[in-house]
């Protein structure tokens, strides 16, 4: 990255940040990067590690401190999705779909008593938690989910489908979206509930690091006091949660983008070709120059985007923009390091075909890019 003041204090913008970035890097360096290629190859999330995050205090960055988390803000969690994923873009999305999917989301829409019984163990990674939005017949169109709920005595019933579930085969504890009189409702599950299971693990191109299947909710019984927020005051959870998961994946992108960066600095400083460097050839400085500035483009709108949201103001334009740019951006680069890496670049040895493979998730998780240019172009053309 680049080391001037002047970078440093744009992107770590305190002391405390500066802390962190240090910390997580240093854990990344050390802990993330030597396991990443196993569990790509072996297609399994390393829990023993995500535990490891939550000794760090990661796993409750942005809820307060009164809470038992760090009270930090979207730029630190910017930081540490960047951090992890330049290391490991699959645990980075394990890590943020428990550490924002499951812990912030629930942070803010739960009662005193339901943090008191579900916060320690999700902080501390002795629990794994996970979110289900997303269904087989409906993907962006959150608004037409098919799982239904009803009240029952002193229980809610819940019957319906979740897929792509990140996490899934691990999680212990669940956030589960349903229409409870058609109005969609936050509902907090227990592995161990009636009614709940999860298919078996669902292979995928890339991201393989993190694990993914069904929940399946068949007469699922729920405890009343595991209502999440109010009754039809699901959209509200949904759409708080959202700009930071969406800045989260961007950051994502950006520690991706920057480590397929620096292996094509580094390996055009050492390969030869034609009796030089091939750094010294126009094409090649074309890959390397562009990939630069998407970098660095990528940094300051995710960066200057992030210091404006708190739990209290959102700014979906922002946030879509970001994920919109940074995810396709990201792509590109990737694409740019296996070429410029040729044979290398294809085959696992450099892992720029992992970052490809990883770069391509971002683009569809989280809001597709159609997704973010409609709300983008709605937001702009609002009266």
């Amino acid at each position: 990255m680049a080391g001037s003041s002047l970078h440093e204090r744009l992107y770590t913008p305190t002391d405390e940040h500066g802390m962190l970035r240090q910390t997580v890097r240093q854990f990344a360096r050390d802990a993330v990067e030597p396991q990443a290629m196993e569990h790509d190859q072996s297609g399994t999330l390393n829990v023993a590690l995500l535990r490891r995050c939550g000794d760090l205090g990661l796993l409750g960055l942005t809820v307060p401190e009164d809470g038992g988390g760090a009270g930090l803000d979207a730029v630190a969690s910017v930081i540490v999705h960047e951090e992890l994923a330049y290391c490991d873009p699959g645990f980075a999305l394990a890590y943020l779909a428990h550490a924002l999917l499951f812990v912030n989301n629930f942070y803010w829409a739960s009662t005193d008593a339901q943090r008191a019984r579900y916060l320690p163990k999700t902080l501390s990674g002795e629990q794994v938690g996970a979110m289900g939005m997303t269904e087989p017949a409906v993907g962006t169109d959150v608004l037409g989910m098919q799982s239904v709920a009803r009240r029952d005595g002193d229980h809610y019933v819940l019957d319906g489908r979740k897929t792509f579930i990140t996490n899934g085969p691990e999680a212990d504890v669940f956030i589960a979206y349903a229409k409870l009189d058609d109005r969609i409702t936050t509902f907090v599950i227990e592995r161990g509930f009636a009614g709940f299971s999860t298919s078996p693990k669902i292979p995928k191109m890339g991201m393989r690091a993190s694990t993914m299947s069904e929940l399946i909710f068949d007469g699922c019984r729920v405890p009343r006091e595991n209502l999440l927020g109010r009754e039809g005051g699901g959209i509200t959870n949904m759409m708080r949660n959202l700009e930071i998961e969406r800045l989260g994946l961007s950051a994502m992108s950006l520690g991706m983008a920057q480590r397929c960066l620096d292996d094509m600095v580094r390996y055009t400083q050492e390969r030869r070709s034609f009796g030089k460097p091939i750094h010294e050839h126009g094409q090649i400085q074309r890959y390397l120059a562009e990939s630069y500035a998407k970098v660095e483009a990528m940094r300051a709108l995710i960066y200057g985007v992030a210091a404006t949201v708190t739990p209290q103001h959102r700014n979906r334009l922002g946030t879509d923009a970001c994920k919109l740019f940074a995810s396709t951006a990201a792509k590109e680069v990737a694409d740019a390091a296996v070429q410029v890496l040729g044979g290398y670049g294809y085959c696992t040895e450099y892992r720029v075909e992992q970052f490809l493979r990883d770069a391509k998730l971002i683009e569809i998780g989280g809001g597709t890019l159609e997704a973010h240019q409609k709300n983008i172009t709605r937001d702009l053309t609002r009266p």
